[in-house]
This record gives structure tokens, sequence and C-alpha cells, in this order.
């Protein structure tokens, strides 16, 4: 008898299930209260330049250490994609972090995983290192070993 049930309840799943795939999905709402939603946004060069001058950005080189060491922007902190781990970067109340590389494209994987990370937007540099150089801002190195 349970063997009969369980085969009866078992056939009716596909009939079920095709009629559930035809309601409408409910729309989801809006509010004031809302949780913040996790996303990756760009900026450009001349954009981030002026946070950097204000100070109020903490900026995050994704590239390489040998990379950060040939050119970074000034006051940057690296944290290599490759060893990148998002509970470890900083986040400050008065200061946004920011994300770069040498062409938007590793910060844009960084960023989406710290905007994941946080729920939270997420911004980085684009067109990376690259852009800056071509906006002609300035970039520090390493001095070399003697």
């Amino acid at each position: 008898m349970r063997r009969a049930a369980l085969s009866l309840a078992l056939a009716t799943l596909p009939i079920l299930g095709s009629g559930l795939a035809a309601c409408a999905p409910v729309p989801a709402t809006t509010s004031a209260a809302a949780t913040p939603v996790a996303a990756v946004e760009t900026l450009p060069a001349a954009e981030l330049a002026a946070l950097v001058a204000s100070g109020d950005v903490v900026l995050i080189d994704v590239r390489t250490p040998a990379e950060f060491a040939e050119s970074r922007l000034p006051g940057a902190l690296n944290a290599p994609l490759g060893t990148f781990e998002p509970a470890t970067i900083p986040i400050e109340d008065d200061r946004e972090t920011i994300l770069y590389c040498g062409s938007s494209r590793r910060s844009g994987i960084a960023a989406t995983t710290l905007s994941e990370y946080l729920g939270t937007t997420v911004r980085h540099l684009e067109g990376g290192i690259a852009a800056w150089n071509e906006a002609g801002l300035e970039t520090i190195a390493d001095e070399p070993a003697e």
C-alpha cells in the first residue's frame, strides 16, 4: 500500500512541476530599508585621482608583488589576486577601498569577490594603471637593489 502511494506521488510530480513553471514570478519589493546589494563599478582615472588627492581612499593593487614594485599608485597596498582574501582587505568607515590592476581585468575579479564578501558595491579603476599612466598621473616605484 505504501509503495503504491509513493509511486502515485512520484508520478504526479512532473505534472505539478509543469504547472508551477507557468506561474509568474513574484516581483521583488523595494524599500528604503533594503539590504545593500553586492555590485561592482568602475571609475575613471581622473575621478580616482581626485579621491586620492583628497585622502578619501584606501588603494589596493591586486597585481603581483613584482608588478607592484615596478610601478604603483602612491599609497597603494598590495593584495595580489592569486592570494586575494577579502577578509584581509582594510575597510574603513571614512575612506572607500578601491582596487586596481594593470588593465582592470584582475581588479574586476577581486572587486566581485570583495563585493560578494561585504554585500556592498566595490569600485575599481577603469583601465587599470595603464589608464592612470595614459592620463599622465603620478606613479611610484621601489628603488632598484644594488
